[in-house]
C-alpha cells in the first residue's frame, strides 16, 4: 500500500511540474523570437589570413538597432605582430577605416550605427606589411 502511495504522490509531482514548465518554456520561446525581430542574423566570416598566412582573422557581424556589430578574433604566434582593417561605407555617402594591432591573440568587439558595408582584411609584421585579400563581411 506504501508503493502505491509513493507511486501515486510521483506521478502526481510530476504532472503538476511539466505542468508548471510548459508556460515558462512557452513564455522563453515568445521572449526569444520577438528578440530576434529586431536583430538580423548573426553572419559568421572568416578564416582570413595574411599573405605569408602567418596572421588570420575571424568574427561575426551582425545588425541590432541600427548598429552594426562587429566581433573579431585575430591570431598569430610569430615575435611579430598582426593587424586587422576595418574598412567601412556609410548610407548616404562617406566612410572610414581604422586598424587594430594584436600579437599572439585578441578578440575585440566594435560597432557604428548606419552603416551600408564593411571591409576587412588582415596583415602581419606592420600595418600595411604582408596583407592578405580584401573581404566584404557585411
Amino acid at each position: 500500500m506504501q508503493k502505491l502511495i509513493a507511486a501515486a504522490t510521483l506521478a502526481g509531482s510530476l504532472a503538476t511540474g511539466l505542468a508548471l514548465a510548459a508556460p515558462a518554456a512557452q513564455a522563453a520561446t515568445t521572449t526569444a523570437t520577438a528578440g530576434a525581430a529586431r536583430s538580423a542574423p548573426v553572419h559568421k566570416w572568416g578564416t582570413f589570413y595574411s599573405k605569408s598566412h602567418r596572421a588570420h582573422s575571424y568574427g561575426y557581424t551582425w545588425k541590432s538597432g541600427g548598429r552594426v556589430y562587429t566581433k573579431w578574433y585575430g591570431k598569430e604566434s610569430t615575435p611579430k605582430s598582426g593587424w586587422i582593417w576595418f574598412r567601412y561605407e556609410v548610407k548616404g555617402g562617406g566612410g572610414g577605416k581604422f586598424v587594430r594591432q594584436w600579437d599572439g591573440s585578441r578578440s575585440e568587439t566594435w560597432s557604428k550605427k548606419g552603416l551600408a558595408r564593411v571591409y576587412t582584411y588582415t596583415c602581419w609584421g606592420g600595418k600595411f606589411n604582408d596583407c592578405g585579400k580584401v573581404y566584404r563581411i557585411y
